[in-house]
């Protein structure tokens, strides 16, 4: 009996249930997205119909999955546009060389101590540099901070941290997913990935026009049907060049982000952003076997307070370069502590490639905590700020008083 239709509408249940007790502990919903994968899949029990081991649907849930890392990325570049990154030249240069930097070398000494091969570290290193440009935004929306006068550096930041994840997936690709397996054949099909990425993105913003004018149609199924067409030619196309799809999905994303038609296009596009992203996370549950996930716990607990470091230094740097308080520093390096979408894909590339499964274990562990953990620190970053500062007052006022009393001594 044919029970695929039915399995998805039980996937679907699972996810709107966990979608509803996000909403109302009014919590980010991507760990619950992926908690209940996890909860569910192989290990599951079975009976009569209800089945949640989703064995027959398995096949069709991964590439509902696949859509919806291509919404999400391209909605990411309909947002931010290239006109709208090199505007932002001084917040993502500053912030951003900073920000990478550090939590890039986070990965590389996370890779050191555990004695993990270059390939493992250069996921490990993709896993821990990006942020969660999802959470980030929703973070800002739920606390309303999107006035506040440090939240542009936050998306220059964000912008910069994600066009060096493109580019790193793209190299990343060569080398793990390509077969090359000499120094030069990596290196020949990482420039020739870059390569594309660079002309892709100059020829299109000479073709936007061309686009306007194949966009001006003024019925709704057809635009879609056009859209459609542009996003899975272009991401489709990606992959013969060993450039992972949802990176062709975020470069025609940048591309028409500067169309005429970008409002109309975000607002199609939205709904399925929403709906193929839930199935992503979920289906990225599935995979892991809870039992698994020990081994991890370790290495998952460092790199989390190695990151939570490296934010804070990042952000308090970028925040006092570009004229920011400390406090709203602070606000900086701690609301692009959560991980998200980016990590499980970069996670994805390194399963692609057969590497450790540890790395896939890891990503779960890393990206649950700090999903968890980023949201609660922005959100009590008032207090945090106020608690560091009536810290480092009482060793100031401790530091006075040997000085005097040394002095004394000294008389």
């Amino acid at each position: 009996m044919d029970m695929i239709i039915f399995e998805v509408g039980l996937a679907l249940g699972l996810i709107s249930i966990v979608g509803l007790l996000s909403a109302k502990l009014r919590f980010s919903v991507i760990p619950f997205y992926i908690l209940i994968g996890m909860a569910v899949g192989p290990h599951a029990p079975h009976f009569w119909i209800i089945d949640l081991r989703f064995i027959e649907s398995s096949d069709v849930i991964d590439f509902m999955g696949r859509l919806g890392i291509l919404f999400l990325l391209f909605y990411l570049g309909l947002e931010f546009s290239v006109a709208r990154l090199l505007k932002s030249g001084k917040a993502i240069l500053a912030g951003g060389l900073f920000y990478v930097a550090l939590n890039f070398i986070s990965g590389l000494l996370m890779g050191w101590f555990m004695d993990l091969p270059l390939k493992e570290t250069l996921v490990v290193c993709g896993i821990m540099t990006s942020s969660s440009t999802a959470i980030v935004a929703k973070v800002l929306v739920d606390l309303k901070r999107t006035a506040n006068p440090e939240t542009e550096l936050i998306m220059g930041m964000i912008m910069f941290d994600d066009l060096f994840i493109a580019v790193h997936i793209s190299i990343l690709s060569g080398l793990v997913l390509s077969g090359a397996t000499s120094v030069g054949g990596v290196l020949l099909v990482s420039a020739s990935a870059l390569l594309f990425i660079l002309c892709f993105l100059i020829i299109g913003r000479k073709l936007v026009k061309y686009f306007d004018l194949a966009l001006r149609v003024p019925s709704s199924e057809l635009f879609l049907l056009l859209v459609m067409t542009m996003l899975f030619l272009v991401a489709g196309f990606s992959e013969t060049l060993h450039v992972a799809e949802a990176i062709g999905a975020l470069m025609i994303g940048l591309v028409l982000g500067e169309s005429a038609h970008v409002k109309r296009i975000e607002s199609l596009v939205v709904p399925f952003r929403d709906f193929f992203g839930a199935i992503f996370f979920f289906g990225f549950g599935l995979t892991i076997q809870p039992s698994t996930l020990g081994g991890a716990v370790g290495m998952a607990v460092l790199a989390v307070i190695l990151t939570l470091l490296a934010n804070l230094a990042a952000g308090f740097i970028a925040g006092r370069l570009s004229g920011n308080s400390s406090r709203a520093s602070l606000n900086v390096g701690l609301t692009l502590v959560s991980r998200g979408e980016f990590s499980i894909i970069m996670a994805n590339i390194g399963k692609a490639g057969g590497l450790m499964p540890a790395i896939q274990s890891f990503a779960v562990l890393y990206v649950l905590l700090l999903a968890v953990l980023g949201p609660l620190l922005t959100k009590e970053s008032k207090r945090i700020h106020q608690y560091s500062r009536t810290v480092s007052d009482k060793i100031r006022q401790t530091s006075l008083f040997k000085r005097k009393e040394n002095e004394k001594e000294e008389d």
